[in-house]
């Protein structure tokens, strides 16, 4: 399938939308896609299939706020700088001490529109040392300046100067082809395993021909995957289809709809993955090398509106990887984005525990991870009729911060009650 069969099927599948809303996107009905020290009291319910809710006391605590959909999160390894990016385009270096945001120059021109825009940041792990950032984003294929056209996932670096706020050098290191006419599914979580090599989740451009000719399970594409990286943005000799001539180099699991998040396991080193269905159907995934997780020929989730089945279940097929956890459909589902393992001592009852991000559930749901068995514990911040979209653990005391997802949003972060 060429590139011009890709743009035109996209275009007649994706429902139409404006930046910040896309109509029958991953938040269901819709997918857009404070000043320091003001505090609030935290609010969350247990979930109905999820047992008590046991929780310490939390606070929220606004940090600083005033974002335009912000989308990643990545603290620098001393704890006192924290990178926001928003989609409009924009990177911003948050002390999350005082509250102060300082734009950062030197990013991108992105493609902002539906999903797309500036989406996640992540910093080499050897950073300062290694003074590299790393951004995803969408672009089109007309060039920087371009506003419309078809579209991809790109991942670029550039050198980071924190003092400065300034990004110098910065360039395109993988663009995930094709380019496609979609405002929709960039997927682009990027996070660095144990082992030094970069990962990158890259979604289906919202394709809808469900059956076994989807892009997903298309593998001379890139759409609908998880890729993985050298940080230079080469290939490793390592990934799993390096001898096969029908799998893109690049690719280290396929068969994935729109993954918004990613989380390495602080005791088995695996990447963990939360990614969203159609009508329900979300799933977490721990992503091995080679899997196919089976979008959409095998899911558990439904058409938008129908409640007839997209595919297979999974447990049907012994030819795909099943999900850890997944919402099956009529459950109503949990449209997840950023996710994170809590491995500081701030809450000492959460360590080990998995939290991931809510969109149309307006939710950060808590999980007890034991091996790959996994269980949802409770809900928090449902009070607050938040969409989530990021969380991160900050290094130097181990507390979570949350990204809200909306027009003129906050960064807030949980505090435990003394």
């Amino acid at each position: 399938m060429d590139r011009r069969t890709y743009v035109t099927l996209a275009g007649a599948a994706v429902t139409g939308g404006t930046a910040g809303c896309v109509v029958g996107g991953d938040g269901r009905s819709t997918d857009g896609d404070g000043a320091a020290g003001t505090t609030d009291p935290a609010g969350g319910d247990a979930d109905a299939d999820a047992g008590a809710d046991d929780r310490p006391d939390v606070t929220v605590e606004r940090v600083a706020e005033g974002f335009s959909f912000p989308w990643g999160l990545a603290f620098a390894p001393s704890g006192s700088e924290l990178l926001v990016t928003e989609r409009v385009g924009r990177l911003s270096v948050v002390r999350p001490d005082d509250g102060t945001t300082t734009p950062v120059e030197g990013t991108p021109e992105v493609f902002d529109g539906g999903q797309g825009g500036l989406l996640d940041v992540a910093l080499h792990p050897a950073f300062p040392d290694d003074d590299r950032v790393y951004l995803t984003y969408s672009a089109t294929d007309g060039g920087a300046s371009a506003a419309d056209g078809p579209s991809a996932t790109h991942l670029g670096s550039g050198r980071l100067d924190l003092d400065t706020a300034r990004i110098e050098g910065f360039e395109a290191i993988h663009v995930a082809e094709p380019f496609v006419e979609s405002s929709g599914h960039f997927g682009s979580r990027v996070g660095f395993g144990p082992d030094g090599t970069l990962y990158v989740t890259v979604g289906d451009r919202q394709f809808k021909d469900f059956g076994p000719d989807h892009v997903a399970q298309d593998t001379t594409n890139e759409l609908g995957t998880t890729l993985r990286l050298n940080p230079d943005g080469s290939v490793p000799d390592d990934n799993p289809f390096l001898d096969d001539p029908d799998v893109r180099d690049a690719i280290y699991s396929y068969g994935h709809r729109n993954a918004q998040g990613l989380a390495v396991h602080p005791e088995t080193g695996e990447i963990w993955e939360s990614e969203f269905g159609e009508q329900d159907g979300d799933e977490i995934n721990v992503i091995e090398a080679g899997g196919n997780y089976g979008w959409p020929v095998a899911d558990e989730g439904c058409t938008y509106g129908s409640g007839e089945p997209i595919g297979d279940a999974h447990d049907d097929r012994e030819d795909v990887t099943a999900p850890a956890y997944s919402w099956e459909c009529g459950s109503g589902g949990f449209p997840p984005s950023g996710a994170t393992f809590h491995t500081g001592e701030a809450v000492p009852a959460w360590r080990g525990d998995l939290f991931v991000c809510g969109l149309a559930s307006r939710a950060l749901a808590r999980f007890a991870v034991d091996g790959r068995d996994v269980e949802l514990v409770s809900r928090l911040l449902t009070d607050r009729d938040w969409r989530i979209r990021a969380v991160a653990e900050r290094p130097a005391t181990g507390a979570l911060y949350v990204a809200v997802d909306d027009g003129d949003a906050p960064v807030v972060r949980l505090v435990p009650d003394s």
